[in-house]
């Protein structure tokens, strides 16, 4: 029997969302285009937290689709 990746939490990140109260800096580590747009996989250069981004064109600035998640090890 197989175990599902999603049922073992320690090989995701720490999913829980950030508590952090500074303003973060987010820089993008990958992008991908989709038929929506670019969805942007960004982190703060500050606190490490990470968050998914869809930017519709050029022109628009990105928009979160998730909360900011903090990263594994932080408080």
């Amino acid at each position: 029997m197989t175990t599902s990746p999603l049922n073992n939490p320690s090989r995701h990140t720490d999913l829980r969302p950030e508590r952090t109260a500074h303003e973060h800096g987010w820089s993008t580590e990958s992008a991908h285009p989709t038929s929506e747009g670019t969805v942007r996989y960004v982190r703060c250069n500050s606190c490490g937290a990470r968050r998914v981004d869809l930017q519709f064109t050029s022109d628009d600035p990105p928009r979160g689709l998730s909360r900011s998640m903090r990263s594994r090890g932080t408080g």
